[in-house]
């Protein structure tokens, strides 16, 4: 990528006469540039340079963490909430390993990043400096791509490069390693490249005609088709055009756990999520279908499970992608178009306009008279009468009646708790719903919510979390109390790994190795310890009260410690190595 004589730039200056500026003084002009508003982070020696340059300007918020994992974690959020280039910044050595989870995490999921590491002076390098690591070597497999700024001269068109990688073609994190002495050496600046081309990077936007052709005649012949959509969909602000092709077609839709609200929960042509918790109509229709059109998703193996069952059944793919290596990856596809799903779905909407093809309206029916028979049998239905101890279902459901139609944001860490709200919740709207998918990072939770709360200061933002997951960055409760982001953290407190101890017992015969948390804080306690409000929940008729009033204080972060049934699992549930349509429905099956 990174082939100086391919490249070519506009030096013109975008803020007056060329200047000589000090490394750090570029990096933040190059930030403003790029219009960056919020950078999350935690200073060391190697970059009090480019701390110094923050203090001297006024345009950009600079939010200090309490560890370097959160720093990445809530420019994450922030990134995922907006669509905008999430930026952290972080020390040498401990500083950047302290950050690596953060990257891996949205590396995993295609998040749009760019994270600025100190490194000790270039003259070190390679000496086991104080506080040295090999940044480049260590990220390198969880980037889209890295650099490593060894003259000050390149800074400038270094950041630009790695903005525009981090947010074309497949977005991801960019890390940027910048040795303390680029940092405070001077070079002449004359403006921030207005564009660069690299000749070795250039994505593809526009899918091919001929292929997209093809895949709509495929699709008009279906006698079971299904529409099979992703977090592309979202990252690639699709969500309005793939609406707008479901209602076209009538065909019945489905979303990945990253692709919830790109199509509205509560629509009838919504199956539900699919995969490993998904629903029983999803999970026959991807089964069961005769044409499948996978738009901005991976086939990973949550969602087919084991590939060998899923090829029992024949059935033609068309597969919609900006990546060309995650097409035909895990599975073999008909009909492959490459391209930015947005572009793609608009092309192919206009042509179903223009062909006046229509889809085989008999076929069509006999095919959603299947599918309502499987939705009859409400695979998420659980005891709702219960009085005596609160079920975690009812906690999600609650709120999702509170605040459906509202301008609210749910995060959630990882666990049973992420299921429930994914389940239950029910996602109208896109980039709504925050949680880490690919890597299943527990402590997400709160730096994600303090990293939207603060672009979007007007929205209510609950962490759906347990008490597992969120000890791992219970400490930027700290955070949200000096930046002033009151957010809601809804702690589904059922004193175990929830979802260690539900494998443990349907899988480990009841062998509950280190699942169970036998010292927890008084969460209430620790909640106001920080500046908090903090409330300890047990009846099920308090639940909805406990939300009202949560809710009613709107400037205040509350912590509310729920205590959920222990014995709860998720279900609907496909098991390890099993094909999706072998569901466990409940506590009967097993």
């Amino acid at each position: 990528m990174d082939n100086t004589k391919s490249e070519s730039h506009s030096a013109a200056a975008t803020d007056g006469q060329a200047q000589e500026l000090m490394g750090a003084e570029i990096l933040v002009k190059a930030l403003q540039a790029e219009n960056v508003k919020h950078i999350w982070g935690y200073p060391g020696g190697s970059v009090l340079y480019i701390y110094d340059a923050l203090y001297n300007q006024n345009t950009i918020q600079h939010v200090l963490v309490r560890h370097e994992q959160a720093a990445v974690h809530a420019a994450d959020g922030y990134a995922r909430a907006t669509g905008d280039v999430g930026v952290a910044l972080v020390t040498s050595g401990p500083g950047a390993t302290n950050a690596v989870t953060g990257i891996a995490t949205a590396y995993m999921d295609s998040i749009p990043m760019v994270i600025i590491t100190g490194q000790v002076p270039t003259h070190a390098i390679g000496l086991d400096a104080f506080q040295e690591c090999d940044t480049i070597g260590i990220t390198r497999p969880i980037v889209k791509h890295n650099f490593l700024v060894k003259d000050v001269r390149d800074l400038a068109l270094t950041l630009k490069k790695a903005f525009h990688i981090a947010r074309s073609g497949r977005p991801g994190p960019v890390v940027v390693d910048i040795p303390k002495d680029v940092s405070f050496k001077k070079t002449t600046y004359e403006g921030y490249p207005a564009e660069v081309q690299m000749r070795s990077y250039n994505p593809v936007r526009k899918g091919h005609g001929g292929q997209i052709r093809k895949a709509l005649q495929l699709l008009m012949s279906a006698k079971r088709p299904y529409i099979y959509t992703g977090g592309g969909v979202l990252l690639g602000n699709a969500s309005q055009e793939l609406r707008t092709l479901v209602d076209m077609l009538g065909y019945p839709v489905t979303n990945t756990l990253m692709g919830l609200g790109a199509y509205p929960a509560s629509a009838p042509k919504f199956l539900g999520m699919l995969g490993m918790h998904g629903t029983i109509e999803a999970n026959n229709a991807m089964q069961n279908c005769d044409v499948l059109l996978a738009v901005g998703a991976r086939f990973d193996d949550r969602v087919i499970g084991n590939p060998k069952h899923f090829a029992q059944n024949e059935r033609k793919i068309i597969h919609i992608d900006i990546d060309p290596s995650s097409i035909s990856k895990r599975v073999k596809v008909d009909i492959p178009i490459v391209g930015d799903v947005k572009d793609v779905l608009v092309e192919m909407i206009d042509m179903i306009k223009e062909s006046g093809l229509k889809p085989d309206a008999a076929a069509l029916a006999g095919w959603w008279e299947t599918i309502e028979a499987w939705r009859k049998r409400d695979c998420l239905k659980y005891d709702r009468g219960n009085t005596q101890v609160i079920k975690p279902q009812y906690v999600i459901e609650t709120l999702h009646n509170m605040t459906k139609g509202t301008d609210t944001y749910i995060t959630s860490d990882v666990g049973q708790h992420q299921m429930w709200a994914a389940q239950y919740y029910g996602f109208d709207e896109p980039r709504r719903w925050i949680n880490s998918g690919g890597l299943g990072t527990m402590g997400v939770g709160i730096p994600y919510a303090m990293g939207i709360k603060l672009a979007k200061p007007d929205s209510e933002v609950f962490c759906v979390t347990g008490e597992g997951s969120v000890q791992m960055c219970i400490q930027e409760l700290s955070t949200c109390f000096q930046y002033n982001t009151p957010i809601k953290v809804l702690a589904l407190n059922n004193r175990f790994l929830g979802m260690v101890r539900q494998w443990q017992e349907i899988e480990y015969e009841g062998r509950y190795s280190s699942s169970y948390m036998d010292a927890l804080p008084d969460f209430v306690k620790l909640a106001e310890a920080y500046g908090h409000v903090g409330m300890l929940i047990e009846r099920p008729e308090d639940v909805e009260p406990a939300l009202r009033e949560a809710r009613r204080l709107k400037d205040r972060t509350v912590f509310i410690d729920f205590r959920t049934d222990p014995s709860e699992n998720v279900f609907p549930m496909v098991k390890a190595g099993k094909g999706i349509t072998e569901m466990l429905l409940g506590s009967e099956d097993l």
